[in-house]
């Protein structure tokens, strides 16, 4: 009977040894779990890569941050959002093979200038134009920016250079000025008739006020030489010299 209860007893404690044992790596997981929640949030709350004394910092004592991150990048391995170490300090990104499905392209309206406007009208119903004939009609100096955002937009181009003293370039408009103000043609721009009657002509302009016949050919006129070759460095330099005068 005693050797039974021995059974017993040892069988109990055995028990008892396992149970303990059990609870205190669960409760040993429960607190990895509770820090390993704690530094994902800290991780994603931050405004930039965090570093891991910072970490160190604002986790309980004793916490094995090393360990912690390991667990957790490995966690988030293959997933949509990874953890990774920039320049030693850490943050959650997106994984760089998702990068190409999450670019927003937006376009930004720019409202454009009086001057830009007044210059691109110019070009479009005296083309080609030099920036000299340009600044000629509008009675004002035409800045280098002004002329760089025409082109930019596409609405103007370099179309040759006058055979005149100094040699300037001449500018006209391109298809993509036509696609933008849907116009099929050059001709098509409002002439004397129409702008009056919108208000866009001073009523106290003379009556043999003539309005000039817009053209946008893509053949150089009898008085334009090609430009230069622009794999030439000389050509950008000449061509801001001509942008530069006055």
């Amino acid at each position: 009977m005693s050797k039974t209860s021995d059974r017993i007893n040892k069988a109990s404690a055995g028990i008892e040894a396992d149970v303990v044992s059990l609870t205190e790596r669960l409760k040993t997981s429960g607190d990895i779990d509770a820090d390993l929640r704690h530094l994902e949030a800290l991780l994603f709350a931050a405004v930039e890569p965090i570093d891991v004394q910072t970490l160190r910092e604002r986790m309980p004592d004793g916490t094995d941050v090393g360990a912690l991150l390991a667990r957790l990048a490995r966690d988030y391995e293959g997933r949509g959002i990874n953890l990774v170490r920039v320049a030693d300090r850490w943050r959650f990104q997106t994984a760089p093979d998702l990068a190409p499905h999450l670019v927003d392209v937006k376009e930004a309206r720019r409202k454009l200038s009086n001057a830009a406007l007044e210059t691109l009208a110019i070009v479009a119903y005296h083309q080609p134009v030099t920036r000299a004939e340009i600044e000629d009609v509008r009675g004002v100096a035409v800045s280098k920016g002004t002329l760089d955002v025409l082109m930019e937009l596409g609405w103007l181009r370099l179309r040759g250079r006058r055979r005149t003293p100094g040699r300037p370039v001449t500018y006209g408009t391109t298809t993509g000025f036509l696609a933008h103000f849907n116009l099929e043609t050059i001709t098509d721009l409002p002439g004397r008739d129409d702008l009056k009657a919108a208000g866009l002509l001073d009523p106290r302009l003379p009556k043999d006020f003539e309005m000039p016949e817009p053209m946008m050919v893509d053949d150089l006129s009898v008085d334009e030489d090609p430009l230069d070759d622009e794999a030439d460095p000389e050509f950008f330099e000449d061509f801001l010299d001509d942008d530069n005068e006055g």
